[in-house]
């Protein structure tokens, strides 16, 4: 039977926009950006639009959904143009360059779904610190290393680089094992930390404050050497020596050897001058007098 219904040789905007699936908006703003000429008004003043202005419309819609930006899509038509009408040549290399950055985005997102669950299993701090860090300090008893240890690791990490942090992690692995050391440390450390700006640089007790240290850090080393963790430490270095040559042009102590993606690379000197710390002149004091004392006992 032969049907009544003539499908029209032309719609309105609305009924163009609601058969692609977009909106009058859209289809406005790809007239705004030379994606789709603008067809001729009928009498009533408004657009219409016919056969071939539809297979452009679904062709924008479906290569935009695909992910290609609007733009590219009229780059594509210019070229399909001037190629001939039976030309995709156009379409085929954005495609390909969509699909390359697909496969970025993809690499992209499993590195920071690794990241995330690293830092759900090891730990949302611990997690934050390279394998060459972590790995060191997993052995340690559940609690033994407190939130400020992994903060100053963090730090360490981004001046010096992993191997950096994973030398200054034997410091934390002997106090979380003998607990007369972390009592002495955290003594120490409560009276450098009373040296505020009430206390003036040539005040006495600064100077009895750096000999205190000193002492500390002597003992320190003495454990660190008597455990084994300095032949740890010597291991460490020969390992990462080999599995890192040194160039000509490398600076030592660079950041960026303990830089995530993206952070920019700057010396250990740069680092340092940018990481704010709020020492007051008394303990900055105390510091230099405890290098000195350090600097005078080595022996020559």
């Amino acid at each position: 039977m032969y049907s009544s219904f003539i499908p029209p040789r032309q719609v309105r905007i609305g009924d163009a926009a609601a058969f692609v699936g977009t909106t009058p908006r859209a289809i406005r703003h790809y007239h705004e950006i030379g994606l789709l000429p603008e067809p001729e008004r009928g009498g009533d003043d408004r657009r219409r639009y016919g056969y071939e202005d539809m297979i452009r419309l679904l062709w924008i819609r479906k290569t935009a959904d695909a992910g290609i930006a609007l733009d590219d899509i009229r780059d594509a038509f210019a070229d399909t143009a001037s190629a001939g009408a039976d030309s995709d040549h156009g379409i085929a290399g954005i495609l390909e360059r969509l699909e390359e950055t697909l496969v970025a985005q993809e690499a992209e997102l499993r590195r920071q779904r690794t990241a995330v669950q690293r830092m759900r299993t090891e730990g949302s701090r611990m997690g934050l610190l390279s394998d060459l860090v972590t790995s060191r300090l997993t052995s340690l008893p559940e609690g033994s290393l407190r939130r400020a240890d992994l903060d100053s690791l963090l730090v360490t990490e981004r001046i010096f680089g992993p191997l950096g942090a994973a030398l200054q992690a034997t410091r934390f692995i002997a106090l979380a094992t003998h607990s007369d050391l972390r009592e002495e440390s955290d003594r120490v450390d409560a009276a450098e930390e009373a040296l505020d700006d009430t206390i003036a640089v040539d005040d006495p007790r600064v100077a009895q404050v750096a000999a205190e240290r000193h002492a500390f850090e002597e003992v320190l080393l003495a454990v660190i050497e008597d455990s084994g963790l300095g032949q740890s430490d010597d291991a460490l270095c020969d390992s990462w020596d080999a599995l890192h040559p040194a160039t000509a042009d490398e600076g030592e102590g660079e950041a960026s050897q303990s830089s995530g993606r993206g952070q920019e690379s700057m010396s250990a000197f740069e680092a340092t001058g940018k990481m704010p710390y709020d020492f007051s002149p008394a303990r900055l004091r105390c510091m230099e007098l405890a290098g000195q004392i350090a600097a005078n006992e080595s022996p020559a």
